[in-house]
């Protein structure tokens, strides 16, 4: 049984309930491509909504550009508003990548400036997915088919919290800064956490909320969300899922076995070289 929930206040019409269902069986024939065409206006994207909504799988919707994709993700959030719409686009506001004139013999530096709501969106997206929801859908620019780190390293680096738990403070603290989030005392910002005696506060990078957990000794006393601005309490949580704050985490081991691997290489070289 599909988990979406379509909302509009209209219904297919004229060549959409044959369309919905074409695609539909073609999805659960396995087809591997099938083509919907159709003029400006005529209803593209609410037809796809019910072939999504139908079919009940995760979903990519892939566009051309940002612009497309911005319209879109609104469009896909106003018919499911109960279910996971994603945005996962390029972060990038400006890239100028370094270069090197010869006929001047200038160098030109890499230079970028990175949209940080739209990092956010891009780590809600990663994090949803590896939540285990299946009522996703995914509106991407073509920045989605590039790398972005490993998923099985992001997977291993989840946290999981709750009231009750054992839990070293220090060693606690320890992770946070292996998933690489960074500790402050003075602005709370999104990727960061803070601490003051037995309370730890934390900054999802992909959240406009923060955790609060309390400590007694080496047992987790109570968590809750706060608001990260005032520090008001927004609910008492019974645990709490702490994702990574970049998408290029590397845990130890695998750092370990590359620091490994570059010092074997070295020696190789070396005595290449004698």
């Amino acid at each position: 049984m599909s988990t979406y929930q379509l909302t509009s206040e209209f219904q297919p019409t004229g060549d959409q309930p044959r369309a919905i269902a074409e695609l539909v069986k073609g999805v659960n024939d396995g087809e591997p491509a099938q083509v919907l065409l159709g003029a400006t206006g005529t209803g593209k994207t609410f037809t796809m909504a019910n072939v999504i909504a139908e079919t009940g799988k995760p979903a990519l919707v892939l566009c051309h550009n940002k612009t497309l994709a911005a319209q879109l993700y609104g469009e896909f959030k106003a018919f499911f508003p109960q279910n996971a719409v994603e945005y996962y686009i390029s972060y990038y506001d400006y890239y100028q990548p370094e270069a090197y004139i010869a006929s001047s013999d200038v160098f030109i530096e890499k230079d970028l400036a990175i949209n940080e709501e739209i990092e956010k969106l891009r780590l809600h997206c990663t994090s949803t997915l590896l939540s285990g929801r299946r009522d996703v859908v995914v509106v991407a620019s073509v920045s989605c088919i590039y790398g972005i780190g490993n998923p099985e390293e992001f997977s291993k680096n989840v946290i999981f919290l709750a009231p009750g738990h054992r839990y070293s403070r220090n060693n606690l603290l320890y992770q946070f800064v292996q998933i690489l989030y960074s500790r402050t005392e003075v602005e709370f910002k999104r990727g960061s956490f803070r601490v003051k005696g037995d309370t730890v506060d934390v900054f999802p990078a992909y959240a406009d909320y923060a955790y609060r957990i309390f400590f007694f000794g080496d047992e987790i006393e109570a968590i809750q969300k706060i608001d990260p601005v005032s520090g008001r309490k927004l609910s008492d949580e019974k645990n709490m899922t702490l994702y990574p704050a970049n998408l290029f985490v590397t845990g130890k081991e695998t750092l370990n076995t590359a620091i490994h691997e570059i010092q074997d290489d070295m020696v190789q070289q070396h005595k290449y070289f004698e």
